[in-house]
């Protein structure tokens, strides 16, 4: 585990405040003096089970499975389609599941030159 992997969960917990740091003072109280630094993946999944209402991570999965790329370039495209993955794990559980996601997503002309390929069954 690298410093900045760790370092993104002590600058952002710095920062809270009010019902937030309280959050995490019991967290940090409740942990085994031994126990390993969160990483970041490891703290935001637990911010967002204690802050992120139910109803909004509903609509980011809903989001997710109607994403398609549009009037976005694909980068933004990719970066979207990503953020809105973490919402929606069991629906791109495997590499091929994602790559299918992505696929769908995409505009038509490019689509269908994708599709060929994911078709003929590519490693990915």
């Amino acid at each position: 585990m690298g410093v900045a992997e760790t370092s993104g969960v002590f600058f952002t917990t710095f920062q809270l405040r009010g019902a937030t740091y309280q959050w995490w003072r019991t967290y940090e109280l409740n942990s085994p003096a031994e126990a390993a630094s969160l990483t970041w993946t490891q703290f935001s999944d637990m911010f967002l089970r204690e802050y992120v209402p139910q109803s909004l991570k509903n609509a980011w999965r809903a989001e997710f499975e109607q994403l398609r790329q549009g009037a976005m370039n694909m980068l933004e495209y990719v970066v979207r389609l990503s953020d809105l993955a973490k919402h929606a794990p069991a629906l791109v559980a495997t590499v091929r599941e994602r790559v299918h996601q992505f696929i769908e997503g995409l505009n038509p002309n490019i689509r269908l030159s994708m599709a060929r390929e994911f078709e003929i069954d590519i490693a990915y």
